[in-house]
């Protein structure tokens, strides 16, 4: 008895001393912190996309006469000079705003952000933004054929970061903050709070962890609510109920994600062409965007189906209400539609035109094996949702939230075995052929390959002056002379390179030169240095990503 009772005596001092390292260690990340601002930014990205969305309408209402996103019934009613020079009007002030104000010169979008994201949550300035934002409105508001959900993650993103800023919060906390933006947005967009969460662990953190995912799923709350608040609680696609007829479909669900895995590939492939087409052909940055306007508006007077976001379009393939011939056709206009508008520098994202090809996909594939197997076939509406994951998942490179995107935007979750079946194939498929989803392919096209591992990431980012010593004291001892003193690094030099010169050469230690003036010594390099630096930092991440 007396044992226990000295046990029990102990007992607050034991949990004392258990308790308070985790809350040390809490209080240190400014966990505490990032929680309220998780409220906040999901609060002011929520409101940002619901602006968005509204100015959206309001530029599209004097050439459509609506400001609803059912823009197909509305632009079939417009004369044809209309319908062609929307665009064109929209792609001079586009590139008037780039040429003139815009820094980077080209809207952002979510491969900016997980490229933020990888550099500590930096590099997303609020005025950048704020500019993608308005270019980004005004293209899809004069027809432009792309996505409004990439733009509305970037813009919140901007958001994120310049509270942030505001707060001087660590890398950890800032990179936290960057994907509750991005769930805010997501859900917002969507009015789907489970894929919000889940694309901004899947596709900008890169990771899993549970210091991220309690302030990310506040976040995420907070945006789906203002906007049921202001749009209703309603799926952004309404759809009758569709079920599996019968178990032996399995193997043409298989077949569905081989044909999605097709039209997912060639799609990226006419993005990256038409890219690469545009950066070839020499012409003022202003006149780019009203040539692609002119030729996205001579494929809208035939097909109005393929304006603006092509929501109206993609709702009518789910309900069965359009024919084989017209979702084939449109499945290669909006293709094409897509590929001019994005290399022509409106802004736009990818997210919408993929579930637009999806859905076309699918329910072209859904007639033709409702036509072969009329007795086991179901629905082309059920394919064209499946399709509609596929494709976007492949595309997007996020299988795990673009499936949980379907069932929220569809409200079927009973499609879940055939869907994954689909999702699954048309990923790995595109994964072989690509080896990176389109937002890693723009990345790489700017020498930042974060999908090749946060090792070779840092190997490759990290700089010789982020690890050097200062130069020596004496002012003579600063002078170098690079035909006779041996080698030497520039300060530039990432740590990949800076690394097999010590190797090469030898040396534990190497003068660090400007680079341009290799005539005075600015620092000092030296392997171990360097390579403790290297380490500290991988184990850093390491961290992060299993808190």
């Amino acid at each position: 008895m007396r044992k226990i009772l000295e046990t029990a005596s102990h007992l607050p001092s034991i949990l004392v001393s258990w308790i308070t390292p985790n809350v040390r260690q809490f209080r240190s990340s400014r966990l505490h912190l990032v929680w309220g601002l998780a409220i906040l930014v999901g609060a002011l990205v929520a409101l940002a996309a619901i602006a968005f969305r509204t100015a959206i309408g309001f530029i599209q209402l004097p050439w459509l006469q609506t400001t609803t996103e059912r823009t197909w019934q509305a632009a079939a009613e417009q004369p044809w000079w209309v319908i062609l020079l929307a665009p064109a009007v929209g792609g001079l002030v586009v590139g008037w705003i780039l040429h003139k104000f815009h820094p980077q010169q080209r809207a952002g979008g979510v491969a900016d952000v997980i490229e933020a994201r990888a550099h500590g949550g930096r590099g997303l300035p609020l005025k950048s933004g704020l500019w993608s934002a308005l270019v980004t409105t005004i293209s899809l508001g004069s027809g432009a054929s792309a996505g409004r959900e990439g733009p509305v993650v970037h813009l919140g993103a901007t958001l994120g970061t310049a509270v942030c800023s505001f707060f001087h919060l660590p890398d950890s906390a800032r990179r936290i903050l960057l994907g509750c933006a991005v769930a805010s947005g997501v859900s917002a967009s969507f009015n789907a709070p489970i894929a919000g969460v889940l694309f901004a662990h899947e596709v900008i953190l890169g990771h899993y962890a549970v210091s991220a995912f309690v302030p990310i799923v506040l976040a995420s709350v907070m945006g789906t609510l203002l906007s049921r608040l202001w749009f209703g609680d309603v799926a952004a696609f309404e759809i009758p109920l569709y079920e599996i007829t019968s178990y032996l479909e399995i193997p043409a669900f298989a077949l569905l994600g081989l044909t999605c895995a097709a039209v997912a590939i060639l799609f990226q492939f006419a993005l990256i062409g038409t890219d690469w087409t545009a950066r070839n052909i020499t012409m003022p940055l202003w006149l780019r965007p009203v040539l692609g306007g002119l030729a996205v508006g001579a494929l809208g007077i035939f097909f109005p189906g393929i304006l603006g976001v092509g929501y109206e379009a993609t709702d009518l393939a789910l309900k069965h209400q359009l024919p084989i011939a017209t979702m084939l056709t449109l499945l290669v206009v909006k293709t094409a539609a897509t590929a001019i508008t994005l290399a022509s520098r409106f802004g736009g994202g990818i997210f919408s035109p993929s579930l637009y090809l999806g859905a076309m996909t699918g329910g072209a594939f859904g007639l033709i094996a409702a036509s072969v197997f009329p007795e086991m076939a179901s629905s082309h509406g059920l394919y064209a949702i499946l399709g509609m994951g596929a494709v976007a998942a492949a595309v997007l490179g996020a299988p795990f939230s673009t499936t949980v995107i379907v069932f929220e935007l569809t409200g079927g979750y009973a499609l879940s075995i055939a869907l994954l079946l689909a999702v699954s194939i048309a990923t790995g498929l595109t994964q072989a052929v690509h080896g990176k989803s389109y937002f890693h392919w723009q990345l790489g096209m700017r020498g930042c390959f974060v999908n090749e591992g946060v090792h070779q990431f840092l190997s490759e980012t990290v700089k010789v002056r982020d690890f050097m010593d200062p130069p020596p004291e004496a002012e003579e001892d600063r002078a170098f002379n690079a035909g006779e003193d041996g080698p030497y690094l520039h300060d530039t030099d990432t740590l990949e390179s800076a690394l097999k010169s010590f190797d090469s050469c030898g040396r534990a230690a190497l003068p660090v030169v400007a680079k341009g003036d290799a005539t005075r010594i600015i620092g000092t390099a030296r392997h171990v240095r360097g390579l403790r630096y290297f380490n500290a930092a991988l184990i850093n991440a390491t961290k992060e990503e299993h808190n």
